[in-house]
């Protein structure tokens, strides 16, 4: 019981940090994606670690809050896309400052290093391209005469939780058919089939009220986030069998850590980013 007043209370905290953060004011949605990619890269090396590898992670976490920084400018408009340049020597930087380190496995290093930018870095340098210049839900707080709506992010994680909660509830209820067993045990294809009727059913109602693209969009973007979503949670969980570890972090009590809660978001953003950039 204990355990579940936690896991509840820690449930409710996270809703409101994740969609007040996103929804209040341009600048806390744009503080709100840092502290997320900022705590999963930090995981992620620590993780890393724990295998005898050794990352550059000071170099890896300052890499991705630059590629971030770069994405808000490029999509504020106050900075062309050849911004986006200055990776190439961030990169290169990388290999090269490997040369001096002196480790045994200096490629491991390098590719652990550079991986998380992949991985965390782009899908939530994404995050200010669906919202600037974009209009749909509009922000709690006024924002002068920036062209900005939180719809997509705000829908998305929406979405996301109600995909989970509905794959957990019809999983727990009548699943029988393991989805991936040598992955992740507990997840069905029952559980599966409830997330995903569960999130377009979320998608029509909600659409009218998210905005930026229209109802059928919307429950496109409901398959993606049911499809896609479940597969980025298998990556995580593969990350975290191939290294031995239960979960990546304990700030989040009975949640885990940022790679734990927002494992989704690193596969399934970046389609439905492809998805509203294209068709839109």
């Amino acid at each position: 019981m204990d355990n579940l007043i936690r896991r509840t209370l820690t449930g409710i905290f996270i809703v409101i940090f994740v969609l007040g953060g996103f929804w209040l004011h341009p600048f806390t949605f744009i503080a709100t994606a840092l502290v997320l990619l900022s705590g999963s890269q930090y995981e992620y090396y620590s993780i890393i670690k724990t295998t005898g590898v050794r990352p550059q992670w000071i170099t890896g976490m300052i890499s991705g809050i630059i590629l971030y920084t770069t994405a808000v400018l490029v999509a504020a408009g106050l900075a062309g896309p050849s911004w986006f340049l200055i990776m190439i020597p961030v990169v290169i930087y990388i290999m090269i400052a490997e040369l001096y380190r002196k480790q045994e496995r200096p490629f491991d290093s390098i590719a652990h290093t550079i991986f998380p930018l992949a991985y965390l870095a782009v899908p939530f340098s994404m995050f200010p391209f669906s919202a600037f210049s974009h209009s749909g839900l509009d922000s709690l707080m006024g924002h002068g005469n920036i062209v900005f709506s939180p719809g997509i992010v705000v829908g998305f994680f929406i979405l996301l939780w109600v995909n989970d909660s509905g794959a957990y509830l019809v999983g727990v209820s009548i699943g029988r058919h393991r989805l991936m067993e040598r992955i992740s045990p507990r997840k069905s294809w029952e559980g599966f089939a409830g997330g995903l009727v569960f999130t377009v059913v979320a998608a029509f109602f909600l659409s009218g009220w998210l905005g930026v693209v229209g109802r059928t969009g919307w429950i496109i973007i409901a398959l993606i986030i049911s499809i896609t979503g479940t597969l980025g949670d298998l990556v995580e969980s593969m990350l975290k069998r191939s290294t031995g570890v239960k979960d990546s972090g304990n700030i989040m009590p009975g949640h885990g850590g940022f790679l734990d809660r927002f494992d989704s978001t690193f596969v399934s953003f970046p389609l439905v980013f492809l998805y509203i950039t294209l068709f839109g």
